[in-house]
């Protein structure tokens, strides 16, 4: 046996909001305190850099069962889909075409 005391693992649960208004909630695996922790201020900033998502945020609360590997994937895919709706936004924008939710005018 070891000197050092193990921390306790519980499972969490993450719900993601982006500044595009998407939000996405997720489990995550059994962490120690210091594990999510670490989540909280290095991964998921690298996944919002490595997205291109600025003004994400996250809500971390502890869940029911999880999935590590499978909650990054998820993080990953709920960044890449709100960059990709608010490059589509822009994109009608940018044409002039108003809001992407409004009718095409149609001319006879």
């Amino acid at each position: 046996m070891t000197s050092a005391t193990q921390q306790p693992e519980y499972p969490y649960s993450v719900k993601i909001e982006t500044s595009t208004g998407q939000s996405a909630t997720v489990p995550i695996a059994f962490l120690t305190t210091k594990q999510v922790e670490d989540f909280l201020q290095f991964d998921f900033k690298r996944l919002a850099e490595e997205a291109g998502v600025k003004g994400a945020r996250i809500h971390v609360e502890r869940a029911i069962t999880a999935d590590y590997d499978k909650v990054m994937g998820e993080v990953m895919a709920c960044l890449r889909s709100a960059i990709e709706n608010a490059a589509y936004r822009a994109s009608f924008i940018n044409r002039g075409a108003g809001s992407p939710h409004s009718k095409p005018h149609q001319t006879a």
